[in-house]
């Protein structure tokens, strides 16, 4: 096997140095892919989704085997380990090691083929887990284990782990799913499972002949183990099979190049029964009633997860569908049609009514169904942090008993915690026995560990005596491979050690996992990560308890930022596919500065501010990510501290401070507006004026209405003055810069239907402004001062409790969301944040009025709902008011427009932002019908569709205006 001669050989990365630089110079030379030994890329591959740290060597991103196979040998010549890497979402530590790191993502990352007939499916190790079921469904297939990151998660991964997920009580783990291994051992020898030939099948048969014995005993009796090797697929009654046996290595033993998957038949149609308990022990006493139905899955979880999630996220209300109780199982059904798969459904909550059952919920919906499966897969995430900033971590995640012990197990795993007065809220597969759970250690102290250290030994020793495993899914890397002789005999501990040798005589494999382990309190992530960069924020940071660094620690790497579809982050990954423009890359890389370690540059740091340029300060992480990782806050932080008392980019003083241009603007008369926007459209004076102010030459200048919203609305007595008579009182409109310069026809229609609903509306008596072009832009200080300004503007409104109605999403949001990070300590910043509504939140208390007032049938349209009212708004408003006006809408699930304020503006950042608008949103609207409206409340998403060349935006004012016969 050759390998590939690169075209066109990179450049050594700044900072390589002796040995890692030569090391990286050969890898060059004969790898086609990327290797990357640059800080940056150190420091993001340093930690997985576990409480571990270990920096790598050096990232490789293999092109194809013979990559592989160069890389190897490259890394035989220099005597340094090797780690195959997939997503890098393990829990257990698995993930990160001091080695050259194969990263299987990027590049072998293909469906090679589906055998339908024989219900296979030949993959490369980078390859999705939902990328393979995608694949399948058209056959009437799927790949059965499905672990909560199955949209991110690599098939590679999930062999290396013996993944699970939450079918596994009808379809079993990885294990039972792999027909065949093609793999390369560290030494350079290719091992194809299929034809099992050669020395290596022979020492292992050998093996297996002199421990099976000891196997058959020592090894627990669940369908969850996964610690330890699978020395038991090896003996003559389970067929020698090697591949299985290799299955749970966890990058030890070999690299896989490429992997034989089973597939099984996917019912067409499935449902849900929620059953509700009085509490978590109910739900698992009684898990083997359940499991007689034969369901798909069984998975429960505590009252502590709901209360997490409702505490971390307020504003998904998913939680609502859930029955009344304590502790629930989410039963799932398959069946022909879907009234098959719910009758089953119903037939399992009729059984466990005598079983403690206090309320059933049985969906057969796919949409609220898949609301449901939401809070079950976000829990890994939302139970890291309290709302107060508290922190939770893994550790002890996923040990496994026989479920028939269950719920035994659950209450001698409660008297645990409390014995080393540790919290934890959990949930899990509760049809296999196996429990997760984050628990509130204290991993920043040397006695914190010492307490972390005594429970981890406690709680093994529990497991074990329920006949359990250490691990029931996650693997045992770094976190619990040093307690596998708690759970084996010493003889079984030596054959684990025997079987390694046997693949990876050289111990150059991922070594410290599994046999001659590391210490499981040695390289927790957060001690050794301790920050040396000051700690004194310019914004508040009150759910991290005013610490940046804190705030740093919040990623905990479960990677639901690089996934392909739905919801509305990363824009800027899903358009390059680059981890280091995914939240969790420039989450570790903001990590890694405040270390120093690593990323040495601090504020100053150009691999960081690389990163977050591409940052679109969306804050869909905000509520998609679910630790809840504020990356347009952290961007403003990096910002303001990169540029204090220093020259800002041209575009921080253009569009930063765009309200007080065009405040300067809205004082000229309309013959002089007009001729503005002319001189903006003669190609050469815009492009001087583009370049002066950073702008990208790709964008057009958007015209300035010849007259703003608040001038004309002086002449009809909106501005301050004595209390109107009105039936439902008085309301004040904030006048966004956006709306009241832009687009001022909409604040018209607006203020037309708020009377129509019997408001008196008031605006403020002179200019007001939220602050978020200078907040986006790390102008901390002046965002204060704006904002400031604008509060003790309405103070008189805010002390007296009248309603402040914004119409632009992203100057809302921030009054809602911002204005207590900008001035935590101003009472005025509070009442805004609780008395800020948005147009559709006043209108949905009159949903009944409106519905009553529309005249004749309604319209359809396209929803782009802007990223900010996602993140910290909400839409169920929104969806109650289209509905009461007749509105037929599909609110695209296409994330951020690409524009995002300032982002689209700027000079370099013109192809990502078009390439995040062409991922859903332009071809939705080009797609729709000639009579479809496009609906877009931000001034962002309506220029973006604009400058695309789309038909004209519309705001719900609009549409409202039109359906109630209120437009001029």
């Amino acid at each position: 096997m050759s390998a590939h001669v690169p075209t066109h050989p990179a450049a050594p990365d700044a900072g390589e140095t002796g040995a890692a630089a030569a090391l990286a110079a050969d890898l060059r030379r004969v790898v086609g892919g990327e290797v990357r030994f640059d800080p940056a890329h150190r420091a993001m591959w340093s930690a997985d989704a576990s409480n571990y740290r270990k920096v790598p060597i050096g990232v490789v991103s293999p092109r194809d085997e013979a990559d592989v196979a160069a890389a190897l040998a490259v890394c035989r010549e220099h005597q340094v380990p090797v780690l195959p890497r997939g997503a890098g979402t393990s829990i257990a530590g698995q993930a990160v090691n001091t080695a050259v790191v194969l990263d299987f993502t990027r590049h072998m990352n293909k469906v090679l083929e589906i055998d339908p007939e024989a219900r296979t499916a030949r993959v490369q190790p980078g390859v999705i887990c939902d990328q393979l079921r995608d694949a399948a469904a058209p056959h009437g297939l799927t790949f059965g284990p499905d672990p909560s990151t199955h949209n991110r998660c690599t098939i590679g991964g999930m062999i290396g782990n013996n993944a699970c997920g939450s079918h596994s009580v009808a379809w079993g783990k990885t294990v039972d799913n792999t027909v065949g291994l093609e793999v390369l051992t560290y030494r350079g020898e290719r091992l194809d499972t299929a034809l099992p030939a050669g020395e290596i099948p022979a020492r292992l048969r050998a093996l297996a002949d002199r421990v099976g014995d000891r196997v058959r005993s020592s090894f627990p009796d669940l369908t969850r183990r996964v610690s330890g090797y699978n020395l038991d697929q090896l003996l003559p009654e389970n067929g020698f099979d090697l591949a299985r046996a290799l299955v749970g290595g966890e990058g030890t033993l070999a690299t896989t190049v490429a992997a034989t998957m089973k597939l099984v038949e996917s019912p067409p149609a499935r449902a849900l029964a929620v059953l509700g308990f009085p509490d978590a022990y109910v739900a698992a006493d009684n898990v083997m009633v359940v499991r007689q139905h034969a369901p798909l899955t069984i998975e429960g979880m505590d009252a502590g997860l709901i209360a997490a999630l409702r505490a971390q996220n307020p504003v998904e209300t998913g939680w609502k569908a859930l029955p009344p109780g304590g502790g629930w199982l989410y039963v799932e059904t398959g069946g022909e049609t879907r009234e098959e798969a719910e009758d089953k459904a119903r037939a399992v909550a009729k059984a466990m009514g005598p079983y403690g059952l206090t309320e059933a919920v049985v969906e057969s919906d796919p949409k609220r169904m898949k609301a449901l499966w939401r809070i079950r897969e976000d829990g890994a995430g939302i139970l890291t942090r309290s709302p107060d900033g508290g922190e939770a971590w893994p550790g002890w995640e996923d040990a496994a008993v026989p479920p028939e012990k269950f719920g035994s197990y659950l209450r001698e795993f409660d008297r645990v915690l409390e014995r080393h007065g540790r919290k934890g809220v959990y949930y899990g597969h509760f049809g296999d026995g196996c429990l997760h759970v984050r628990i509130d250690f204290d991993l920043l102290s040397e006695p914190g560990i010492a307490n972390f250290r005594a429970f981890m030994e406690d709680a093994a020793d529990a497991v074990v005596a329920h006949g359990g495993s250490l691990s029931g899914e996650h693997g045992d890397g770094r976190a619990r491979s040093e307690l596998l002789p708690r759970m084996y005999p010493p003889d079984v501990i030596a054959a684990f050690e025997e079987f390694k040798g046997v693949f990876d005589p050289d111990d150059r494999m991922n070594p410290g996992c599994i046999v001659r382990s590391a210490r499981m309190d040695e390289d927790l992530r957060i001690f050794v990560g301790m920050p040396t960069l000051a700690d004194d924020p310019q914004l508040a940071f009150g759910h991290d308890r005013g610490s940046f660094t804190r705030a740093t620690r919040r990623c905990l790497g479960v990677g639901k930022c690089v996934t392909a579809h739905g919801g509305v982050m990363c824009p800027s990954y899903r358009a390059t596919g680059d981890e280091k423009h995914s939240t969790r890359g420039r989450a570790r890389l903001l990590f890694e500065m405040a270390n120093g370690e690593v990323v040495t540059g601090g504020w100053q740091d150009d691999d960081v501010a690389d990163a977050l340029d591409l940052c679109l300060s969306c804050k869909g992480c905000k509520t998609d990510c679910p630790v809840g990782v504020d990356m347009a806050a952290y961007k403003t932080e990096f910002l303001a501290n990169r540029y204090k008392n220093k020259l800002r980019p041209a575009s921080h003083y253009s569009m930063g401070a765009l309200p007080r241009w065009l405040r300067l603007v809205g004082k000229l008369p309309a013959g002089a507006v007009d001729g503005l926007n002319a001189l903006a459209r003669i190609p050469f004076l815009a492009g001087l004026a583009k370049r002066a102010g950073g702008i990208a030459p790709e964008r057009g200048i958007p015209a300035i209405a010849r007259e703003t919203f608040t001038t004309a609305a002086r002449s009809r007595a909106l501005v301050a003055g004595p209390a109107k008579q009105a039936s439902r009182g008085r309301l004040l409109l904030w006048p966004d810069t956006f709306t009241d310069h832009f687009d001022p026809g909409i604040a018209d229609d607006a203020v037309a239907v708020l009377e129509f609903l019997g408001y008196a509306v008031e605006l403020p008596p002179r200019g007001v402004c939220c602050g978020l072009t200078w907040t986006s832009t790390g102008q901390v200080g002046a965002a204060r001062r704006v904002l400031r300004r604008s509060l003790r503007t309405i103070e008189p409104w805010l002390t007296e409790g009248v309603p402040v109605v914004g119409l632009e999403p992203s100057c809302t949001a921030a009054l809602r969301a911002d204005g207590e990070e900008l001035l935590p300590e101003e009472p005025l910043a509070k009442a805004m944040s609780g008395g800020v509504r948005t147009f559709a939140e006043l209108l949905a208390g009159h949903v009944d009025e409106l519905r009553a007032a529309v005249p004749g049938p309604g319209t359809r349209a396209l929803v782009q709902l802007h990223c900010h009212q996602y993140a910290d708004l909400g839409s169920e408003a929104d969806r109650a008011v289209m509905a009461a006006l007749g509105i037929e809408a599909e609110v695209l699930d296409s994330g951020c427009c690409g524009l995002a304020g300032n982002f689209g503006f700027e000079k370099g950042h013109y192809e990502v932002s078009m390439a995040a608008a062409e991922r859903v949103l332009l071809p939705a609207v080009r797609g729709a019908a000639p009579d479809t409206e496009v609906l877009a409340d931000g001034f962002s998403c309506r220029t973006q569709l604009r400058q695309a060349g789309t038909r004209e935006p519309v705001h719900l004012a609009q549409l409202a205006a039109r359906a109630l016969g209120l437009q001029r």
